[in-house]
């Protein structure tokens, strides 16, 4: 009695454990805690409700690591993050554009005392993005360290042998064979292999295993993530970034003193610059001269010639928008074009003081320009008296004429160069040792030039035309140059950040699109000697493939083992016709809503979920 008892008992338990196994997971899934098994997610600790004694400092610490490293803090911070590069993008950064900055602080004065107080001209240095930056490279590594440790451990291991009751699950297909149950789990190692199963002999079935690429693609993805994250902040700390506008025929020699405007990370050494010169040979520019988009530009390139090192070897190159010349590791890139006009200043006596070409910025896509051209040193008057001269300069590369509107430019190329100039004589203030911008003119310490009206002395030039100065001098408009604006970058990390964002997207979509799934195969011989073949599977998630998968494996495997022929009914004495045994009732339904398939119900595509 007591026999009969305690093995009754131990059915009851294996049905209760099959059915805890094959109940609702806590996300609502049909898989149950089998479904669970096939994750590799760190498990939370649940709550056992009321009476838990209060954590102390460790248990605080513990709590927070685990919401720290969770996949629901790791999308917050990552959002978080996303979010505070929106200010960096639409305020001026002291780290691209100190002018822009200065100029937003002068319009907007009630708002920039708020913003410096939140760093939002310093976005990507500032503390709080730092943090958030911070947080999420911890989240990150958290996260992924106890998930490769438990991917691993289940790679080390075999697929988990099959389930008592088969039937449970969500997809399932039966049938009766000749052929032995040797044979048929022997063929269905075979088949299971064949279509890049992890599969082997479990007792009595054959347990596969298959999609492990999700997970996998799952930590590459997470691990991209950190190796953009750090190419990132490599970058940052250690780039170079520095502009230098260059006339036609003058050049360049990668030194701190030959950039215009430089700035580099705060743990860059300035020594560490690329040894390298180039010099502007030539800049090409063409234009769509009709349609819809006249204007536009066609060809614009800069032609140099560059040498690499102090004693290397000239060169030729072509730098293009968006295609850099690249030496030692260092980019040179094509950025703004404008033009230069060649101007000659002469004294009262006739002598010749400066000779050069002022570039000017353009302020329209036609390249009209402005700008300021300053002789300081070397001008006297018609009574040998030492001044210096400022003049206001405008210029437009293609002049529509006069008496047809303002002074603007028609067209971006050189087809009627016209130069506008005001004069004014005094003192520029470059003497005070103050720095000042070379394309504007502080007339605050400077009278103008009157013509004979007593009005200030301005005067349109062709080239080769003159304007004279009432004291003598004069200045003549020679011709026009082109210049080019580059800008020298050295960033260590893009090619490490082009790696992890082609990492991310290629693990993102291993885990979106690789569905992890077992299969069991149970071939055991019957009580008439035929053998009962049974074919099971389950899914990490819902998926309508895995129906279709199953169909595709019985119907491989049925080639080997046929379905055997249906035994021929024998009259029962209450004269109903009786049938051999089954492993089901024909209307019997598993859990999932399926019936039993016998193969030569359901075509080879697939069983009934």
């Amino acid at each position: 009695m007591s026999k009969a008892n305690s093995t009754g008992t131990r059915q009851r338990a294996d049905e209760d454990g099959e059915a805890r196994a094959a109940a609702p997971g806590p996300d609502g899934s049909a898989h149950g805690a089998a479904g669970e098994r096939l994750s590799t997610a760190p498990r939370e600790e649940r709550e056992t409700g009321a009476g838990v004694p209060a954590m102390g400092v460790i248990g605080w610490v513990r709590w927070f690591w685990r919401q720290l490293t969770s996949m629901r803090v790791a999308l917050i911070l990552l959002f978080l993050l996303s979010l505070g590069a929106i200010p960096g993008s639409l305020i001026p950064q002291n780290s691209v554009d100190d002018v822009k900055v200065q100029a937003f602080k002068d319009q907007h004065t009630t708002l920039t005392p708020i913003y410096e107080k939140l760093q939002l001209f310093d976005v990507y240095s500032s503390v709080w993005f730092s943090a958030i930056y911070i947080l999420l490279f911890v989240s990150l590594i958290g996260c992924i360290v106890p998930r490769t440790g438990q991917f691993v451990g289940q790679l080390r291991s075999r697929p988990p042998g099959a389930p008592k009751r088969l039937t449970r699950l969500p997809a399932y297909t039966t049938w009766r064979t000749e052929a032995g149950p040797d044979e048929v789990r022997a063929a269905a190692l075979a088949v299971l292999r064949k279509r890049r199963f992890r599969a082997h002999e479990a007792g009595d079935a054959v347990a596969a295993e298959k999609g492990y690429l999700r997970e996998a693609g799952n930590l590459i993805f997470h691990i991209a993530l950190i190796v953009m994250l750090v190419a990132f902040a490599c970058g940052q700390l250690f780039k170079s970034e520095g502009g230098k506008l260059v006339v036609e025929g003058d050049g360049f020699s990668n030194t701190l003193t030959q950039y215009d405007n430089i700035k580099y990370g705060s743990l860059y050494d300035s020594e560490s610059l690329a040894p390298f010169s180039f010099v502007l040979d030539d800049f090409v520019g063409t234009y769509e001269k009709s349609g819809p988009q006249r204007g536009t530009p066609r060809t614009f390139e800069a032609r140099v010639t560059y040498a690499e090192g102090a004693d290397g070897a000239e060169r030729k190159g072509v730098i293009k928008v968006n295609e850099p010349l690249v030496v030692d590791g260092t980019k040179v890139y094509l950025i703004a074009h404008g033009y230069a006009p060649v101007v000659t200043v002469r004294d009262g006596k006739g002598k010749v003081v400066s000779r050069s070409a002022v570039p000017l910025l353009p302020i329209d896509n036609n390249i009209t320009s402005s700008g300021a051209i300053k002789v300081m040193d070397g001008y006297k008057d018609e009574n040998g008296e030492k001044t210096q001269l400022g003049f206001k300069a405008f210029f437009v590369p293609t002049f529509a004429g006069h008496g047809k509107g303002q002074m603007f430019s028609q067209f971006p190329a050189l087809d009627f160069p016209v130069l506008a100039l005001s004069a004014y004589h005094g003192s520029l203030g470059v003497d005070s040792g103050l720095a000042q911008n070379v394309y504007q003119l502080d007339t605050s310490k400077m009278k103008e030039f009157t013509d004979e009206k007593g009005e200030l002395l301005k005067k349109m030039l062709m080239p080769g035309e003159k304007l004279d100065l009432p004291d003598g001098g004069s200045i003549t408009y020679e011709g026009t140059e082109e210049w080019a604006s580059f800008q020298i970058s050295q960033q260590p990390g893009n090619g490490w950040a082009l790696g992890g964002a082609v990492a991310a997207i290629t693990g993102l979509a291993g885990s979106l699109f690789i569905q992890r799934r077992r299969v069991w195969v149970r071939a055991v011989r019957g009580a008439d000697g035929v053998t009962v073949v049974e074919m099971a599977g389950l899914g990490r998630s819902e998926s309508a493939r895995l129906p279709e998968e199953l169909g595709e494996l019985s119907a491989a495997l049925v080639t080997t083992a046929p379905v055997a022929p249906a035994a021929p009914e024998k009259p029962d004495l209450d004269g109903k016709p009786d049938t051999p045994d089954t492993p089901a009732a024909p209307g019997a339904t598993n859990e999932a809503g399926s019936r039993p398939v016998h193969p030569a119900e359901a075509p080879a595509e697939g069983a009934e979920k």
